[in-house]
């Protein structure tokens, strides 16, 4: 029998595979799981585990970016505009959300 603790969360976390690696990425706010404005602009944090990983990385989504700040300029399928695996997974629940690595190195 499972705890119903870990049935419902207090805090929201989502185990992942990401390019065949299992990783954890969970937010410290536990309004996240019961009030949908608190998905404006929250923080989430990414831990995958593996050597290259030295602290776990500290990100910021915005689920209100605009399109229209975007850099029109750019061809999109540039490899400047690779998007990391981890970001990718992120768009699965908050489409077309922008993310902020905060000073950390993504991961590819």
């Amino acid at each position: 029998q499972v705890c119903p603790r870990l049935r419902t969360p207090r805090l929201p976390v989502w185990l992942c595979s990401v390019t065949g690696r299992h990783s954890v990425l969970f937010g410290t706010d536990s309004r996240l799981l019961s009030d949908w404005k608190t998905e404006r602009v929250f923080h989430l944090y990414f831990y995958n585990g593996q050597q290259e990983q030295t602290k776990t990385a500290h990100l910021t989504i915005d689920t209100h970016s605009h399109h229209w700040e975007k850099d029109q300029s750019e061809d999109p399928s540039s490899p400047g505009k690779r998007r990391p695996s981890v970001e990718m997974a992120i768009r699965t629940k908050w489409a077309g959300a922008t993310v902020s690595w905060n000073g950390t190195d993504p991961f590819f």
